[in-house]
């Protein structure tokens, strides 16, 4: 009897202990401002019906007191093109939300627009309705429409037709798109290409690529994933993959963020300033390939820039090759590689002669001990020239050529800082400083066969190495 009267007891005890707790929580009509991590929330771009990447707001509670906001809601309603989620709960309008005082409370918006034409802005604002008035929060995009290349069992994505891509959509790729024999594939000035993850492009043999931009409307080929945060990511997208005996013609292109860039096997290639950055392995991986390329800017890859394999005939003159990275430290992140052996699918070593690898009027730079190295095989032929270039070399072991006393380097210097602006920046700022010692140390008569920079600057006096004049 004792036993149940003080059980008794205890649960009215626990329960008066409860309810006071609830009692004690009050929450009133805000007295003062809310406080939020950011004022504007600007999405990056974002295609047609396709849902962006989610953004997050803090909201800040500075009163010593809980708080009831009245009402949070989207300023357009349930017809806005964003969506936004208040404390996990998704929606549009919401009423009487609670706040802890000293406390914060998240809220998370993403968009998935209808487009309207090639190019539209999306604005609206996130309300905050209570006693000490109206505040708001901007979202800011700009939409675009898109057309989509799918892959799937009953698609196999294939252009069997000569075709011409414009700026009027951006072109988004899911899994492998196939360009069919003998088919030319035009890529117009200003037009930008998305690929999924996984996704890439293959040319079938005798198909080719043109790339037409122009120099304020680069054509652009990234990964989807459209947030600045990943324009400086690797591995969003495969390659571009060009089977034996295709052609590229590359000008003004943008290519970046995948796990090979340029994936070439006996390609016929010309590459005109151009910006290849941020791969996972090589930004340009040529087997037994022609590749002739002037004015063109690489970085941050995790392999090398270039890896020239089973030989090939390569001519590289006014590029910037650097390779410093943030994101692929412990990679080797040469600048250069070439060598005359080439592994198949099936495993089996391939070799083919190096006719001829010029390098000329250029940096080959990075933050590693050598930015070139040659792995010739014995027999095989391996013609190099470095000419008034720039580079990063620790000795011959590793670099595979002696730097100064081979009859293929020619008036080049080594190891002196060429005082890029920014390396690591995402846009790439790799001009040199003023007193940099690239400056005015290119080869007038090369410098004659490409006189303008990649932005258009005259070089034929005092030439600087690399892109940039």
């Amino acid at each position: 009897m004792k036993f149940k009267l003080l059980l008794a007891f205890s649960f009215w005890v626990l329960l008066a202990a409860v309810s006071c707790n609830k009692d004690d929580i009050t929450f009133d009509a805000p007295s003062q401002q809310l406080r939020f991590s950011r004022d504007t929330v600007f999405c990056d771009t974002v295609y047609h019906q396709v849902r962006s990447e989610t953004y997050a707001v803090k909201v800040y509670n500075n009163e010593d007191k809980d708080i009831m906001i009245p009402r949070i809601n989207l300023e357009k309603g349930a017809s806005s093109l964003y969506r936004i989620n208040v404390d996990g709960k998704p929606g549009y309008d919401f009423k009487n939300v609670p706040l802890r005082k000293k406390d914060s409370l998240y809220i998370f918006v993403e968009i998935a627009p209808e487009a309207t034409g090639p190019e539209a802005i999306a604005e609206d604002r996130v309300i905050f309705t209570g006693a000490a008035g109206q505040q708001h929060v901007t979202l800011f995009s700009v939409v675009q429409d898109a057309e989509f290349f799918i892959q799937t069992s009953s698609n196999p994505n294939i252009i069997a037709a000569h075709t011409t891509w414009n700026n009027n959509k951006a072109k988004i790729i899911y899994g492998d798109l196939t360009i069919n024999p003998n088919v030319i594939l035009n890529i117009e000035k200003g037009t930008k290409v998305y690929f999924h993850k996984n996704s890439g492009m293959k040319f079938s043999t005798g198909s080719t690529l043109n790339i037409n931009g122009i120099q304020d409307q680069e054509v652009i080929l990234r990964g989807d994933r459209n947030d600045t945060a990943y324009d400086t990511v690797p591995k969003n997208w495969n390659s571009i993959r060009m089977e034996a005996n295709t052609t590229l013609n590359m000008n003004y292109a943008r290519l970046f963020g995948g796990t090979r860039g340029l994936e070439m096997k006996q390609t016929n290639a010309t590459i005109n300033n151009s910006f290849i950055h941020t791969f996972f392995e090589y930004g340009i991986y040529a087997v037994g390939s022609t590749v002739n390329a002037s004015n063109l800017v690489m970085n941050n890859c995790g392999l090398s820039c270039i890896g020239i394999f089973r030989g090939g005939n390569h001519s590289y003159t006014h590029a910037t090759i650097a390779n410093y990275s943030k994101t692929m430290g412990n990679f080797d992140r040469k600048g250069i590689f070439a060598t005359n052996e080439w592994k198949n699918d099936s495993g089996q070593t391939e070799q083919g002669a190096l006719q001829q690898l010029s390098i000329r009027n250029s940096i080959v730079y990075s933050d590693r001990d050598n930015s070139i190295h040659f792995e010739p095989t014995p027999g095989q032929q391996f013609n190099f020239l470095i000419q008034n270039c720039l580079l990063k070399y620790s000795n011959t072991s590793e670099a595979g050529f002696p730097f100064d006393s081979s009859p293929g380097v020619l008036q080049s210097i080594k190891n002196e800082d060429p005082k890029f602006v920014n390396y690591f920046m995402a846009k790439m700022n790799l001009r040199v400083a003023p007193d940099s010692p690239a400056k005015g140390k290119g080869n007038v008569s090369v410098a004659g066969t490409v006189p303008f920079d990649i932005v258009n600057v005259s070089r034929t006096t005092n030439p600087t190495l690399g892109a940039y004049q």
